[in-house]
């Protein structure tokens, strides 16, 4: 079986992972006799994984050309998520003037999946260009 380049390793387990936290997160919503599909749980999950994927690509696109910027480049794509966080979520979930558990939940669940696995692979990613005497 070939092995599979960086990207293509990332998006895959970045896949699974939110599939198998998303399913886990709605079986304790619904234990917990909560609604499962509010909170733009959905939308979170969704959103949190494609600026994952789509920040780790660009990442792994500039390595060699930007390699001593990348630390900068990985916290301006936080940035980004969090500007994400700000316009698509945040009026929603203060329009009742609280943010619930359940709502922090609904964001804060998929947001850190990703960004472990998106830190783990960047710094692979950098540890790989250290080695590579280019």
């Amino acid at each position: 079986m070939p092995k599979l380049n960086s990207p293509t390793q990332f998006i895959s387990l970045l896949g699974i992972s939110l599939l198998l936290s998303f399913g886990l997160h709605i079986l304790v919503l619904s234990s917990m006799d909560v609604p499962t599909f509010d909170n733009l749980i959905v939308r979170s999950y969704v959103v949190n994984g494609l600026l994952a994927a789509i920040i780790f690509i660009l990442l792994y696109k500039f390595r060699q050309k930007l390699k001593n910027q990348i630390g900068f480049l990985f916290m301006g794509g936080s940035l980004l998520k969090f500007l994400f966080f700000f316009l698509l979520f945040y009026p929603t979930y203060k329009s009742d003037g609280d943010m619930s558990g359940l709502e922090f939940g609904a964001f804060f669940i998929p947001y850190a999946v990703a960004l472990f696995l998106e830190t783990f692979y960047t710094s692979k990613m950098l540890k790989n260009l250290e080695d590579d005497p280019k």
